[in-house]
């Protein structure tokens, strides 16, 4: 059974729209999402209220106080304004209307103390922003996280980094501040600024409607855990372009915890990362829906395109198009096994439920990895509709570690050996290939059993066009 062409010909029309609004917008975001700014926004600088940017002095005080002197208003935005300097600071509180505005040569440097940080755990952010509206950051200038002062023991392949979990204030392994936050917030914008060295994720946008990030540098010690780059949660109507995104952990990950997540754009992107340079989950209890990836350069990461479904939420209408991946191993303490695409729906555990991912096309892709694409749904969440369109793979190894294995963490199976296969397929309930051409390095071709790898039972429904598999 072939699947309908219209929905993707819709897709890629919406597609077509969507980017050539942000490319006739200035500064490159879609008109839904532009501030309503002041011609002339107010403007208040930190040195001021006293802030003396030396890298060594707490500047907190003055800083809160340039942000509470913002006046309150509906059609006048507020700048607070870094001059070059470094300022050291405890958590940062923004406010409706005002926008960081650190300069070249200035920086925000994150204390590495936890009495610096307030009470909650939920509130440990750098800089953080709630219920407000019309909020950002900007100035070409850098927020600083101070991760690698969170570093117990330096480790190549995973280091071992202080938590607070000691002192009772949150659980796991993981209780360790974010850069920034934005928490129910509605017209975020993120612009034009380097964030770097996080402790823990590094862009949080949290339950927020119609946000904007473009020309963000974002900079994680590549063998730091948890140093997420962009981390989108329950949010909506969201635009992501032109940023450079190198870190130890998922690059851009969309999540759902309390609520569905639709409407992302995410374009014109470059990634390196030691986990997926993409990855939906593993947060997944609510849908996500309309997601549109384009124009992207994955480098050298752990995994490419990443689905983590575990905990019943579905996934629909999403397409990826115009995307240069490499994929390598790295250490299996680290999840994913070079996998270009990967694409995941099982159970967490013996209490979550099965979500199902529908709907999902995969056009104009070109893949250099050390292992296959891999597709498994699970038995009551299957994998419905999907479409490779001229998609090239070229596989061969380069790097010493062991392959042979499945890697379906977290929760579900773990690790599983398994024999290297160019697509690895199971429960599986509709997918066309079409112009699909498949490449064996020569001298490592005893390593590789297969192109295409499934059980007739769990997968039904396929459809292969000018699919080619060879030596090269």
């Amino acid at each position: 059974m072939a699947i309908p062409v219209r929905p993707l010909l819709l897709q890629l029309f919406l597609l077509t729209l969507l980017l050539i609004s942000i490319h006739q917008s200035h500064p490159a975001i879609a008109s839904t999402t532009h501030l309503p700014l002041s011609k002339y926004p107010h403007s208040l600088s930190v040195t001021d209220f006293g802030a003396i940017g030396d890298g060594l002095h707490y500047d907190t005080v003055a800083i809160q106080s340039a942000i509470k002197a913002c006046p309150a208003s509906h059609h006048t935005q507020c700048h607070v304004t870094f001059p070059p300097g470094t300022y050291l600071t405890k958590t940062l509180f923004l406010k409706s209307g005002v926008v960081l505005d650190i300069k070249e040569n200035a920086t925000l440097l994150g204390s590495t103390k936890m009495e610096d940080y307030p009470k909650e755990s939920r509130e440990w952010y750098v800089v953080v922003a709630e219920n407000a509206s019309d909020v950002g950051i900007t100035g070409g200038g850098v927020v600083d996280g101070h991760g690698l002062g969170f570093v117990k023991r330096f480790d190549v392949r995973k280091n071992v980094m202080v938590s607070w979990n000691t002192t009772g204030a949150c659980l796991g392994d993981e209780c360790r501040p974010r850069l920034v936050g934005f928490i129910d917030c509605k017209n975020v914008r993120v612009w034009n600024i380097t964030l770097t060295e996080p402790a823990y994720w590094c862009l949080h946008i949290v339950r927020c409607e119609n946000t904007s990030i473009h020309d963000v540098s974002i900079y994680g010690n590549f063998n730091t855990p948890n140093n997420d780059g962009i981390d989108i949660e329950d949010s909506n109507n969201t635009v992501i372009t032109r940023c450079h995104i190198d870190t130890g952990d998922d690059a851009i990950c969309p999540k759902t915890y309390t609520g569905p997540l639709y409407n992302l754009i995410v374009t014109n992107c470059w990634i390196r990362t030691k986990s997926s340079a993409i990855k939906l989950g593993s947060a997944s209890s609510f849908d996500f829906k309309g997601l549109i990836f384009d124009n992207i350069t994955i480098v050298q990461s752990h995994r490419g395109l990443g689905f983590q479904i575990r905990d019943g939420g579905n996934v629909s209408d999403v397409t990826f198009s115009n995307i240069n991946i490499s994929t390598r191993y790295y250490d299996p303490s680290w999840w994913g096994r070079a996998e270009p695409i990967y694409v995941t729906t099982c159970p967490r555990d013996s209490s979550a439920k099965e979500g199902s991912i529908s709907n999902v096309v995969f056009i104009n892709i070109t893949a250099n990895s050390e292992n296959g694409v891999f597709l498994s749904g699970s038995k009551h969440g299957l994998l419905n509709n999907l479409r490779f369109i001229n998609v090239n793979l070229t596989y061969r190894r380069w790097t010493n570690y062991s392959g042979g294995l499945i890697d379906y963490r977290p929760g579900c199976q773990g690790l599983v050996n398994h024999s290297i296969a160019g697509i690895i397929m199971e429960h599986i309930e509709g997918l066309e290939v079409e112009n699909v051409d498949m490449r064996w390095s020569n001298h490592q071709s005893g390593r590789w059993n297969n192109p295409l790898d499934f059980k007739p039972s769990t997968v039904n429904n396929i459809s292969l066009f000018n699919f080619r598999s060879s030596l090269y």
